[in-house]
């Protein structure tokens, strides 16, 4: 019975909506606003949930659709929701994101937009917007959605150039900056797409921005066609969705797709990959850090061994984070995310094809599936976001806090598991949080050994007599 609710209704989801994730691209990008195209209701559920995240003021406008436009149509109501925030916000880029209801009601967004330009002689701002309707994917699809995009949108051809593109899924502000910083170290000349490390993580101002500082550069975003290579951390990212991709089939660029660099072994490939395209070796700073995490690696093996843990989230974290966990030895006893992603089961039955016991792999999941699957495979730790705080209050599971969204804890924003210090610094969060578990609870398991004990002595002397 359970089974067959599992699959007809969702009960405590394990993503959040589509336009949210379009709402986070669009954050990424230099003196950018966005407007929601629906119900009122959605624009505020998208707001608390990234302010919960990223504790920063986070301004998103609404069209703010009721009964009577899903009857006749929201054109007038955009059309005013654009003339206001124009008027208040004065962006350089507007994006626009829809929801379910104007998605089910077909608006043309494209019409309705480009007639609203050609009506006001809109100069000097681009319009750009993107179909996001939460009944065709989760916040990940409607994050690469926009900012494929925005790079379709701007992208144009040009004369070749040394620069390299990077574009990122979607991930926390501090992993951000340490892949900007490992690039920097390079020398290499880079577009990174988009870039919220500034815009939904500032440091503090005192002032009040409408539009915050920060964000990639619409001009940069122009010369993405003339690059060298795009270096696209998308392996789980669907075709049809790929901004990299995209920028191959147009614009002949080369793409060169790769995990997250989370763990030894993706990190690796990572800078391997920029060794290549730059003719350098790896930094010397670079070097150190490998070599300090490879003794956090070896300090902490004996006790990771001992880990099983329960792994969901978005598709490219939970990819990354597996296979973190597996070169560590604590093999995954789960892999679940919440969106459909056929590929990511593909990768990752790949990466733990020689483990001695396969996880269960549960893809379009919620938490009532995620609790099954940990009952029956004696998890003992989790690594997720704050969703899976239930399996901390009902099976005393434990979880490291990663990826989107954390409402529970503070800090989401800037947690880092990027890079070979992200990693050395998740890697003693998971290894310390194993060895809570494994303390708290030593003295009852005692305590139940020599009561369990004495009761059988006493059981054997009653016997005796």
């Amino acid at each position: 019975m359970s089974d067959m609710r599992a699959k007809m209704v969702s009960e405590n989801q394990c993503q959040t909506c589509m336009p949210l994730g379009g709402v986070v691209a669009f954050k990424g990008i230099e003196e950018a606003m966005v407007l929601v195209h629906g119900s009122q209701g959605c624009s505020t559920y998208i707001r608390l949930s990234n302010v919960e995240h990223y504790n920063e003021p986070i301004d998103i406008a609404s069209s703010a659709l009721n009964e009577k436009q899903t009857i006749y149509g929201g054109e007038a109501n955009l059309r005013k929701a654009l003339d206001n925030v124009l008027r208040v916000y004065q962006p350089k880029v507007l994006g626009v994101v829809t929801t379910c209801l104007a998605e089910t009601i077909g608006e043309d967004m494209e019409r309705m937009i480009q007639s609203y330009i050609k009506d006001h002689d809109i100069r000097g701002v681009d319009i750009i917007p993107v179909a996001t309707p939460s009944y065709s994917g989760s916040h990940t699809e409607g994050f690469w959605a926009a900012t494929k995009e925005i790079i379709r949108h701007y992208a144009r051809p040009v004369a070749k150039h040394s620069g390299i593109n990077v574009i990122i899924p979607h991930i926390s502000p501090a992993d951000i900056r340490e892949i900007k910083r490992i690039l920097d170290m390079t020398g290499l000349e880079y577009t990174l797409i988009p870039d919220y490390s500034m815009t939904l993580d500032r440091p503090f101002g005192g002032e009040y921005l409408k539009i915050p500082l920060g964000g990639t550069r619409t001009r940069d975003i122009s010369r993405m066609a003339g690059a060298r290579a795009t270096i696209q951390f998308g392996l789980t990212c669907p075709d049809d969705l790929s901004p990299g991709l995209y920028l191959q089939q147009e614009y002949g660029v080369p793409l060169i797709d790769l995990p997250l660099p989370f763990g030894l072994e993706n990190t690796d490939r990572f800078i391997e990959a920029l060794s290549r395209i730059s003719g350098r070796l790896m930094p010397d700073y670079l070097a150190l850090e490998r070599g300090w995490l490879l003794d956090a690696m070896a300090d902490s093996h004996k006790y990771n061994a001992e880990g099983h843990p329960v792994i969901y989230g978005e598709p490219e974290l939970v990819y990354a984070f597996a296979a973190l966990c597996a070169e560590n030895g604590a093999m995954p006893a789960v892999i679940a995310t919440g969106t459909r992603n056929g590929r990511l089961m593909a990768r990752v039955k790949m990466l733990l094809a020689e483990a001695e016991e396969q996880p269960i792999f549960l893809e379009d999941a919620d938490f009532t599936a995620i609790y099954e699957a940990a009952v029956s495979t004696g998890a003992n730790v989790a690594i997720g976001h704050s969703g899976g705080k239930f399996l901390t209050e009902h099976l005393c599971i434990p979880v490291v806090r990663v990826g989107f969204p954390i409402h529970d804890r503070m800090g989401g924003q800037r947690i880092l598991s990027a890079g070979y210090a992200g990693t050395l610094a998740f890697l003693d969060r998971f290894t310390n949080t194993l060895l809570e578990r494994k303390y708290a609870s030593y003295r009852q398991k005692k305590k139940d050994e020599l009561t369990k004990g004495s009761r059988m002595q006493e059981a054997a002397i009653e016997g005796d007599e």
